[in-house]
């Protein structure tokens, strides 16, 4: 598909971990140019989760046109390849209105897909994927873990004892093919320096990333104490409500969610309606620690892409900063 860009660059993306100002400098550089929005986020495409994902409010997606938020119930799973495809028609589509495509967010694992392709992974084995979760219910998953040591030591060193889907999709993938995950995977691998390309095209990436950890961590504490002002703790407990949706389902699994569903748990058994004060506090202290981890692995991703270009997000002048960028590049 052709495009009908009038930019020097064809399109952006900002990237960066959770709480880096990454949807200011989108908005700030959309009301500048034309452009539209393309979220790489996760969490964003679930209906009905909006205060635990930090959703942008009505007014911002009201400013500029937004995609690929809310396109998915809670129930069902969204895949990096249906990213890619979706994403890339996307470019393409804003690209011909003359429009500037700018992809925001930080699920990493979306970037990668549509940076370095797809892997040609076996389908699921249902069948297989049961039986091992009947082994995990069994013996627990830091048992499983050591198992998949044993046959793809790579891949069982990225991940934590306790990553019931990756374990289960690895071993999965082993067991129906003989070979590891890991192999498929080193399949795509790009030149480390090679440009970046969405539809065959360079643009640009840029890295929001704090010179000083914590001035993020202050960041991700009060976010977290905004969610829980703003009744995240009722968002969840709706979700449960539904009683079709369960904590091993990607959209329940996203950080704040799990631990708000684990805190529930709980209060639930105890038979009381709400969290205690001490549990509102531990599941404070869950949910900060599980995204200042998230922020963490974010960074490393970012930091192995010598293409990207880097803002100091904690910089007084951040924002004025990712502008210039923008302008230079534009």
């Amino acid at each position: 598909m052709m495009s009908n860009t009038p930019f020097a660059t064809p399109w952006l993306a900002i990237a960066g971990p959770t709480a880096s100002g990454k949807t200011a400098l989108a908005l700030a550089i959309a009301q500048r140019w034309p452009a539209e929005i393309i979220s790489v986020d996760s969490a964003l495409v679930f209906r009905g989760m909006d205060i635990g994902t930090a959703k942008p409010t009505a007014a911002e997606l009201a400013a500029v046109p937004h995609h690929l938020i809310d396109i998915r119930d809670p129930l069902h799973a969204y895949s990096a390849a249906e990213f890619v495809r979706d994403a890339s028609a996307l470019v393409a589509e804003i690209q011909l209105r003359g429009r500037l495509p700018l992809l925001v967010g930080g699920t990493m694992l979306y970037f990668k897909a549509l940076f370095d392709g797809l892997d040609d992974m076996p389908p699921a084995q249902p069948e297989l994927r049961a039986a091992i979760e009947a082994e995990a219910l069994a013996q627990g998953w830091p048992a499983l873990h050591a198992q998949l040591a044993t046959v793809d030591a790579a891949t069982a060193a990225r991940l934590s004892p306790n990553d019931s889907q990756r374990i289960g999709r690895a071993l999965e993938v082993y067991r129906a093919t003989g070979r590891p995950i890991s192999a498929f995977q080193q399949r795509h691998q790009r030149a480390p320096d090679a440009p970046l390309h969405i539809n065959g095209q360079a643009g640009a990436l840029l890295s929001l990333e704090p010179q000083q950890r914590a001035w993020l961590h202050e960041r991700i504490a009060l976010r977290f104490d905004a969610m829980l002002a703003q009744s995240f703790v009722d968002e969840v407990q709706a979700l449960r409500a539904r009683g079709d949706l369960h904590p091993d389902l990607p959209s329940m699994r996203c950080v704040g969610y799990r631990q708000a569903w684990e805190v529930l748990d709980r209060t639930l058994a105890a038979g009381r309606t709400g969290p205690t004060p001490a549990e509102q506090a531990q599941l404070r202290d869950l949910g900060i620690f599980s995204t200042r981890q998230l922020a963490k692995r974010q960074l490393t991703w970012l930091r192995s892409m010598p293409q990207r270009d880097v803002l100091p997000c904690d910089a007084p002048d951040a924002l004025a900063q990712g502008l210039a960028w923008a302008t230079q590049r534009l």
